[in-house]
């Protein structure tokens, strides 16, 4: 945008100079035409009236040796002219001219004249001007002086190049002008860009300096702080009532899952024994979706700290606390890497709840027989971790929803889990500049793929969270 204003501002000095010097340029030709012109007809003039006896007595007298004597001095031609247009005398450097013959003739019509008008640099015909030789009245003859433009073209010349000069200064002042004020302007709208990718990336303390440029642009600085403080303070409201919400919901859910439990010793019908059972079932579910609905509060309020952690480390770390269950469920549970470290640069505990719960739906889908593989690698200048399994998969428009918070497959409203597991991993893999994508496996199944920035190895970096593995598993179902 500086570009553009900057040509603007140029081209309008540009044709301001144009409106500008092009007349100048030709009234100093004209001016320089001119004075050559009134000196070289003043001398035609006092010609004229020492050729008038030449004329008359048809002798040459005093008129020859002063032509010679003006062109000998500034070598410039001169020829006295009869009414019959024969030159009987005339200077050694004359020579007539294109323009000669008109300007003669006018001269023997009794009126001093001269052409051309203007001499421009590249005009190469002489200035020639002619008086009339007059006698009582009669016009017996003329002077006609014809006088090398060469003088007047470097004159001329020289003016223009001074203009040009002068344009280009000005150029060069506009210019620099331009990008200043070009800079004094765009300088809040640039910081304004900035500051906009800062919040976007996570960084909700950025705010623009409302003391730059002008006015106007002060305004907009002032009110865009003003709209980031409020929707700063909104999302910290909101995530502060779910977080507060979940916790505050926890005590009293305690208290009545153990009143619930109570109730069990002094059922004797199998129904209401059913019953009791099933009660306590939705407590617990109802505590895990407390428990998501925190995780999910805390990850969206990361600052986006990031930390250097070994993914198949990690990976190796959450295939062995998800083993157990695996087995309990009769689902085969492997991992596929290499021995050697594989560092990502993620926020915190990232790579380990997006695993677990990218792991837990796997094996509750995948089903008594089936297989469940972990893969680490490196891919695409970054770190891939890829969760295979050999359940039933999910269609396009599933892939689509399955990332949207309480979402659940049709045919998984019976399954545990709340359908915040996949959100939770997704804001965390967004926050850690990575990806989560879903396709469907070769024959059958789902990958979940998860990508994060590549780092270089950081002795000081913890690379494995030992959180236990009970507290990461509130992933929800599909």
């Amino acid at each position: 945008m500086r570009r553009r204003l900057v040509i603007s501002y140029l081209l309008l000095m540009v044709l301001v100079l144009i409106a500008l010097e092009t007349p100048l340029a030709a009234t100093m030709a004209s001016r320089e035409t001119e004075r050559v012109r009134a000196d070289r007809l003043a001398d035609a003039t006092r010609f004229a009236s020492l050729a008038g006896p030449a004329l008359r007595d048809g002798g040459p007298g005093p008129i020859e040796s002063e032509l010679n004597s003006y062109d000998n001095l500034y070598a410039i031609g001169v020829a006295v002219v009869d009414r019959d247009r024969s030159t009987p005398v005339s200077s050694p450097r004359w020579q007539p001219s294109p323009g000669t013959a008109m300007v003669l003739d006018i001269a023997l019509s009794g009126q001093q004249t001269s052409a051309p008008e203007s001499v421009w640099p590249w005009t190469t015909d002489p200035v020639v001007v002619a008086a009339p030789i007059n006698d009582g009245g009669e016009v017996l003859g003329a002077v006609v002086i014809a006088s090398p433009t060469g003088p007047i073209r470097r004159a001329v010349a020289a003016w223009w190049l001074l203009l040009a000069l002068a344009g280009l200064l000005a150029v060069l002042a506009c210019v620099l002008t331009a990008f200043g004020l070009a800079g004094w302007v765009l300088r809040p709208v640039t910081e304004l860009d900035a500051v906009t990718h800062e919040i976007a990336e996570g960084d909700r303390g950025a705010r623009v300096q409302h003391r730059l440029g002008p006015p106007e642009l002060r305004r907009l600085a002032t009110s865009f702080n003003h709209m980031a403080d409020v929707v700063s303070d909104v999302m910290d409201r909101q995530r502060a009532f779910v977080a507060h919400a979940s916790h505050q919901l926890r005590n009293p859910l305690t208290a009545l899952r153990l009143r619930v439990e109570e109730l069990g010793p002094s059922l004797t019908d199998p129904d209401g024994r059913s019953e009791h059972q099933l009660a306590l079932e939705e407590t617990d579910r109802l505590a895990l979706v407390l428990d998501a609905l925190l995780t999910l509060a805390r990850a969206e309020r990361e600052e986006n700290e990031r930390v250097t952690v070994d993914a198949a480390a990690v990976a190796a770390s959450r295939v062995s606390a998800w083993a157990p269950l695996a087995r309990h469920r009769s689902v085969a549970l492997r991992l596929a890497t290499s021995d050697a470290p594989v560092y990502a640069q993620t926020v915190p505990t990232a790579v380990d709840q997006a695993l677990d719960a990218l792991i837990d739906n796997a094996v509750k889908f995948s089903g008594a027989g089936g297989a469940v593989t972990v893969t680490v690698d490196r891919r695409d200048d970054g770190v891939s971790l890829e969760v295979r399994d050999s359940g039933p998969g999910m269609t396009e428009s599933q892939l689509r929803q399955a990332t949207e918070r309480f979402w659940r497959a049709p045919d998984a409203q019976n399954v545990d889990g709340a359908g915040l597991g996949l959100t939770i991993a997704a804001v965390l893999v967004d926050a850690s500049d990575g990806r989560l994508t879903m396709r469907p496996g070769e024959s059958r199944g789902l990958v979940a793929a998860l990508w994060f920035p590549a780092a270089e190895p950081d002795p000081a970096a913890e690379p494995v969270d030992e959180e236990p593995a009970a507290d990461l598993r509130p992933a929800p179902a599909r």
